[in-house]
């Protein structure tokens, strides 16, 4: 076995850590309460200047040279060319706030058509008309923002909202996944796909999408072109699946809370799912959340599992046996910070602070994780090419991806009916 010395330096060098610092940092101002407050982009109609007021413009700015400042931090430690960094940034910034006022204009936002999927099509328009220049590419952080968005996202798995929803949500959570995943992997690595692919696409379909397949990439060190057509298709069957589930929901009248059920455990972007319970009722929309929630909680274990499968099975080469240490620096550092963060905010912070000042601090990080995801997938779409995915995939990936997703739809369907339905015993909800 070969012996691995410890590397103190990846703490400061490490993208994955960056994403823990910044992270932590972030939840620190807010919980603190330094930062108690942020910008947000309303809603409008007909006339989008009400959207972002004159007077809160000096506001956004700040935003934006904020985020700057403290991503700066994580470039030049890495040795990035902070000075190309500096230039880009602004755009990045402001493609992200376009894709927020997009998303806020009342028709889009009633469909739930979400401000990352605004974000990927600027991203993608750029990318595969003009190009994207020269000076705006050191600015292109994608896995640096994302990851940075994922930690922030483990202060939001509050552990008591989950149980509220009982332990149903989490058995359907859990089935779905097993059999979801198997038949995914299993047909992709029947088609020719690369088992890299085949992991990334099965764990983004079965648990929640974007985050999933993001935090599985990471942890298998996957193909960055594999990830991108994955989230692509995350992103354009969600927006089919919002807006026809509701619709088939009512043509069934399900009961609210077997609607709700079916809806958070289809549909793969936490926003849309809120948005297509919304569109059926309230008790459904509630219900969809608390099981989207139930998912979510599956990233931080499966990435540590496939991380630990990949080091020992895949990639281990004839008579050598991985260390801990091999484990350890192949592991996605920025899951870590997910459980963490989710394990102060649930068992330290709502119990010492109760749950009104936490939903307090999570409305400013929920803020800030919004524009690191859209500046995130501003930034994916901006490295990716359509022909470049039809290269990576094709017509294979995406029968795939979508016999995977009906299957989902269908066993999902009969679990929500068995689990919330009253069926064998009472709903829990």
């Amino acid at each position: 076995m070969v012996k691995v010395k410890v590397d103190w330096s990846s703490l400061y060098r490490n993208e994955d850590w960056w994403a823990v610092w910044l992270g932590f940092i972030i939840l620190g101002l807010a919980t603190t309460r330094i930062i108690t407050w942020i910008p947000k982009v309303a809603g409008w109609t007909t006339d989008i200047s009400v959207s972002v007021k004159v007077a809160e413009i000096p506001y956004f700015i700040l935003l934006g040279f904020c985020l700057l400042l403290l991503t700066s931090v994580a470039i030049k430690a890495m040795k990035g060319n902070i000075k190309r960094y500096w230039v880009g940034f602004p755009m990045v910034f402001f493609f992200a706030l376009v894709s927020f006022l997009i998303a806020k204009q009342r028709d889009i936002n009633y469909l739930g058509l979400e401000y990352v999927l605004w974000a990927l099509i600027i991203g993608l328009l750029i990318s595969n008309t003009i190009g994207v220049p020269q000076w705006l590419k050191q600015a292109v952080k994608t896995e640096l923002f994302i990851k940075i968005g994922l930690v922030l996202l483990g202060a939001e798995i509050l552990f008591h909202v989950i149980l509220k929803g009982g332990a149903v949500s989490m058995i359907q959570a859990l089935i779905v996944f097993v059999l979801v995943w198997y038949l995914c992997f299993f047909l992709a690595t029947k088609v020719g796909l690369s088992k890299s692919f085949a992991t990334v696409m099965a764990t983004g379909v079965s648990i929640c999408g974007v985050s999933a397949a993001i935090a599985a990439g990471g942890a298998i060190k996957g193909d960055r072109k594999e990830i991108s057509y994955t989230i692509s298709m995350v992103l354009l069957t969600s927006v089919a699946m919002l807006v026809g589930e509701p619709f088939i929901a009512k043509l069934l009248m399900l009961p609210s809370s077997v609607a709700g059920a079916w809806l958070g455990g289809t549909i793969d972007t936490t926003g849309a799912v809120v948005a297509a319970g919304a569109l059926y009722s309230d008790t459904a929309m509630a219900v969809a959340a608390v099981v989207k929630l139930s998912q979510n909680v599956l990233i931080g274990a499966v990435a540590f599992i496939l991380s630990l499968y990949w080091t020992l099975r895949v990639e281990q080469k004839p008579g050598e046996k991985p260390s801990i240490l091999d484990i350890w620096y192949r592991f996605p550092k920025f899951i870590v910070g997910f459980i963490f963060a989710s394990i102060i905010f649930s068992f330290l912070l709502i119990p010492t602070m109760g749950e009104v000042a936490v939903g307090s601090i999570l409305g400013v990080t929920k803020g800030l994780r919004s524009w690191f995801f859209s500046m995130s997938f501003i930034c994916i779409g901006l490295e990716t090419k359509f022909m470049d995915l039809l290269k990576v995939g094709g017509k294979k990936a995406a029968m795939v991806y979508c016999t995977a997703q009906i299957f989902n739809i269908i066993l999902t369907f009969i679990l929500a009916w068995t689990l919330f339905g009253g069926i064998f015993f009472p709903s829990p909800v």
